[in-house]
């Protein structure tokens, strides 16, 4: 069975959305965001959603809207949380490939300056090393190939992922 989707899983600040936007343009492909579609939802941003419902809230949101999407042909890019949700996973799954966009710690530092407003689902006391080390474990189980994008361009972290994709070395 051909797998259908491409569903890109990873860290805030990784470059799921701007990366899935190219992918769409380069494969011929929709784009969807499910942070949006979240955001849409429930007509509050995330970080609003997770102030007034805390994380177990802002989970099963996010985990109603993954189960309720019905995408075809599409690069889904998922928010960085998704991953905590099985059931969300396993129904991404189900009609898609799953691609990890690796970052290291080092550049993500650099790139998350604003966790606070980011609507990032952290426990309390909770640091982006914390988040990274607990989270890279779930994002390795769950992909189908990942692509390490520290020291890349966009374009050539597309190319990497589209070669990945079709077990093409470049």
């Amino acid at each position: 069975m051909q797998k259908k989707n491409i569903v890109l899983i990873g860290m805030p600040g990784a470059g799921k959305s701007t990366l899935g936007v190219l992918l769409a343009k380069v494969l011929g492909m929709s784009f969807i965001d499910t942070d949006l579609i979240l955001q849409e939802k429930e007509q509050r941003l995330l970080q609003d959603i997770l102030d007034q419902d805390g994380i177990d809230g802002f989970l099963k949101i996010e985990e109603d809207v993954l189960l309720s999407l019905q995408a075809h042909n599409c690069v889904i890019a998922t928010g960085g949380s998704a991953v905590y949700s099985r059931a969300a996973m396993q129904h991404l799954q189900e009609n898609g490939i799953v691609v990890y966009i690796k970052v290291s710690l080092s550049e993500l530092e650099k790139r998350l300056q604003n966790m606070a407003s980011r609507g990032v689902v952290m426990g309390k006391g909770e640091n982006l090393k914390d988040l990274y080390d607990k989270r890279t474990k779930l994002y390795e189980y769950y992909t189908d190939c990942s692509v390490d994008t520290t020291d890349l361009t966009i374009e050539k972290t597309v190319t990497r992922i589209i070669a990945s994709l079709y077990n093409i070395e470049k």
